[in-house]
């Protein structure tokens, strides 16, 4: 017996496995690390806090979390069904372009839309040359309100993307039961639609709460007290990360709640067809004033959420080029692709090898270790960046002795201040982006080619660089695309983590913002903005591909 046991440990252990994990353990420290807090013992400043802010931060968060899913869950719903379940003039074109407002970045967006709306704005100064005077503070943006609708406006394709994949491929049968059974388009809508797409709509909504809630940019300039504003205004303004760190540690074990209660409630609403086929769903052709209300719709949303920023941003790029491009500018560009580079590599490799260890294995352990090792994209940025600090300060004490044997004295921060640590930080917040694009690769490859190899005698390691690789290399590919243009729009995680004078496009976007420079903002906005838009291309193309 014990033999027999043993013989199924070694074959089960290999260098891949271990690699694995131990990858996961070292990327789960920083959420130990956070939660352990909890435990301390509170500082001075964590009284004050407890009394004149926490109450209006758990406010603040709540009301803009909840007033963003409410009409991002409206708008993308709305937008998935019609363009579901209707032919319209221009629908093969709306069907990918409203993804596109996931390119631009909420943070730019604010920028460029409460410039726009300003007294000294076009708009307003349009609407003055002809006569029609603006009441004060009437489309000002720097509010709640504004919040909510830069959060709408360019979160709603979370919603719209997941609701109308689940519509297209898995709602056919219903609709076909419901309309044989006489129903009216509205009836269906309500009492069939909505019940069965519930749980995509739950799994988009949660993204769109999960932004909401780790955006830093947005919050500060509009001047609303949220969760990561107060961990920054901690950190930065009492200089006290002992608290900011309590407060990321209360705030995760909220996200915890909340994750495990958004799991609950799609596990609970789980549909299945009674014979295991799907039908797709046939769109219906929109006709006369309905098929013109459909188009207007979809462009109204198109103009908002992204044609008409990013023009406006054009406009100021051209005004401000000769000044913003120039030496610096190309250092700033150089630095971002970097250390975007960097981090994708690790994240990518490493990616690859947890992805094929877990489909070797196909049981609840590998299940759990892929949920570990991406459990960081669900982590606000602000939070995470605290449990890394952390982690490296902590890592720095402990190598104080290796140090000094260097001639450095007294406990110098040596990976603290480094790229090493935000780019540790970007694996451990990006490593779900690549993990499920090449996990996606391994599932349209299968296994009969691995297991033809290692039946022929190849390793593992010999199979997977002769066999596995040139099979998912389009996958790797994909997944390193969509990682680098996600680490470049980050900003929170390298406001707090890079290195003393290290600036990045988005840091250099959110401090000319600050410094009410929006012109010369527009140029590096505009470059992240373009790989954004490769990003989404890249998803674009890979959602062809898997449907054929």
């Amino acid at each position: 017996m014990k033999s027999t046991i043993r013989r199924r440990i070694n074959s089960l252990t290999n260098g891949w496995l271990i690699v694995s994990l131990v990858g996961a353990t070292v990327l789960l420290l920083p959420v130990f690390a956070i939660l352990f807090s909890v435990f301390s013992a509170p500082s001075e400043n964590w009284q004050h806090i407890k009394e004149y802010l926490l109450a209006d931060t758990i406010g603040q968060t709540l009301l803009l979390v909840t007033l963003t899913g409410l009409f991002a869950t409206l708008i993308g719903v709305g937008l998935a069904w019609l363009v579901a379940a209707y032919q319209f003039p221009g629908k093969r074109f709306f069907r990918w372009a409203l993804v596109l407002p996931l390119a631009v970045p909420p943070y730019i967006a604010a920028y460029t839309y409460s410039t726009m709306l300003s007294y000294t704005g076009i708009v307003q100064t349009t609407l003055r040359n002809l006569g029609v005077t603006v009441t004060p503070g009437l489309i000002d943006l720097l509010s709640m309100r504004g919040a909510v609708f830069i959060f709408t406006m360019f979160l709603f394709p979370y919603v719209y993307l997941i609701t109308r994949s689940f519509l297209e491929r898995q709602s056919g049968s219903y609709l076909e039961n419901a309309r044989l059974l006489g129903r009216k388009p509205l009836a269906i809508f309500f009492r069939v639609v909505l019940p069965i797409s519930r749980p995509a709509i739950i799994g988009g909504v949660s993204l769109v709460v999960f932004e909401v809630i780790s955006d830093y940019g947005v919050t500060s300039y509009f001047g609303i007290n949220t969760f990561s504003t107060a961990i920054f205004q901690t950190w930065f303004g009492m200089y006290d990360l002992s608290a900011a760190v309590r407060l990321a540690a209360w705030l995760m074990v909220g996200l915890i709640g909340f994750f495990l209660i958004e799991r609950l409630l799609r596990r609970q609403q789980r549909y299945s067809t009674s014979t295991g086929k799907l039908n797709p769903l046939v769109p219906k052709r929109l006709r006369g004033w309905r098929s013109v209300l459909a188009v207007l719709f979809c462009s109204g949303v198109f103009l908002i959420a992204f044609l008409i920023p990013v023009v406006q941003l054009v406009q100021w790029a051209m005004w401000s080029f000769q000044d913003v491009w120039h030496a610096e500018f190309l250092q700033l560009a150089t630095n971002t692709v970097l250390v975007a580079l960097m981090a994708t590599a690790v994240i990518m490799v490493f990616a690859v090898i947890v992805a094929n260890v877990i489909r070797m294995q196909r049981n609840g352990f590998s299940f759990t270790l892929s949920k570990l090792v991406t459990a960081g994209y669900s982590i606000p940025g602000a939070i995470l960046a605290i449990g890394v600090l952390s982690l490296f300060i902590w890592l720095d004490r402990v190598l104080a002795p290796v140090y000094a044997q260097f001639g450095m004295v007294e406990a110098p921060l040596v990976l603290s201040l480094s790229l090493v640590m935000l780019v540790f930080a970007y694996v451990v917040r990006f490593m779900a982006t690549g993990y499920n694009a090449v996990e996606s690769g391994f599932e349209k490859s299968g296994t009969k080619y691995t297991e033809a190899s290692r039946m022929l005698g190849h390793g593992l390691t010999s199979t997977f660089l002769k066999v596995d690789l040139p099979l998912i290399k389009g996958a790797v590919l994909s997944g390193a695309i969509l990682t680098f243009v996600e680490i470049i729009k980050e900003l929170p995680l390298v406001l707090l983590l890079r290195p003393f004078n290290f600036e990045t496009l988005a840091t250099k976007t959110y401090q000319y913002a600050s410094d009410e420079r929006i012109v010369e903002a527009a140029v590096p906005a505009l470059c992240i903005i373009l790989a954004s838009s490769l990003s989404v291309a890249v998803f674009h193309q890979i959602g062809k591909r898997v449907e054929r």
